[in-house]
């Protein structure tokens, strides 16, 4: 039986003496997009954090391919195979282009110069290869958040995690970021989607886990957020 990309269960996580998520338990087969929705404020970005090292968590488990990484520092957590676009993209602005790329590189598990490098990430978004001398904090958000998602892939990640991609974004850059999720996808990547664009998510996602004050309050497939809106209204605030 093959094993699961990421295994959350018994997730509890704080801030301070704050307990902010409940027992969350879910998790993301090998090849798979997960949608983790949510309104504002429900434990989408901590529970991110909190599988990232970021946030002081409890958990009976966090496995990555079988393996623990429960309790490792964040640096640990990458190393192990773990990218992540942060809420915010959060860019190094006082670099180029091409050294926040380089800053992050690492070969994939296979050692080879196959998986993500300039040549594959400049292939997918051409506008940061003619940029690769300028300033990443002089770039539009559109393409810092561009960056930002190669960033994470020239880590040569196992399971990356998108904390909402789509934000601030205009409708022409949204459409190529969903296009590249579902390359990612179709390259057999695993992704744990946060995102308040519900349509993008459920045109993307296989799975679902919709949060509600720090608690799972539906798990499914994409299927029974999208053909029942009286649901999607009630969980996530939308129609």
């Amino acid at each position: 039986m093959d094993t699961d990309a990421l295994t959350i269960s018994g997730l509890n996580a704080f801030y301070g003496e704050s307990h902010v998520l409940h027992d969350l338990s879910f998790n993301v087969k090998k090849g798979q997009v997960l949608g983790l929705l949510g309104r504002n404020g429900a434990g989408k970005t901590t529970c991110i954090g909190a599988i990232m090292g970021l946030v002081k968590a409890k958990a009976t488990r966090i496995d990555l391919f079988g393996q623990s990484i429960a309790g490792l520092s964040p640096e640990a957590i990458s190393l192990k195979g773990v990218g992540l676009v942060p809420q915010g993209r959060r860019i190094f602005p006082s670099l180029t282009v091409f050294e926040n790329l380089t800053v992050a590189a690492r070969r994939g598990k296979t050692g080879d110069n196959s998986g993500w490098g300039l040549e594959q990430v400049y292939a997918t978004f051409p506008r940061l290869s003619e940029r690769q001398r300028q300033l990443a904090g002089s770039l539009s958000g559109g393409e810092q958040q561009m960056l930002a998602i190669c960033r994470a892939l020239m880590i040569n990640p196992r399971v990356i995690l998108f904390d909402e991609p789509s934000e601030g974004l205009a409708p022409q850059i949204v459409a190529e970021v969903a296009t590249v999720l579902k390359q990612l996808r179709s390259s057999g990547l695993s992704i744990i989607l946060v995102e308040q664009n519900i349509k993008l998510a459920l045109d993307i996602a296989d799975e679902v886990v919709v949060l509600n004050t720090g608690y799972v309050a539906h798990a499914g497939g994409v299927d029974s957020l999208r053909s029942n809106d009286r649901l999607v209204e009630q969980l996530l605030g939308v129609y």
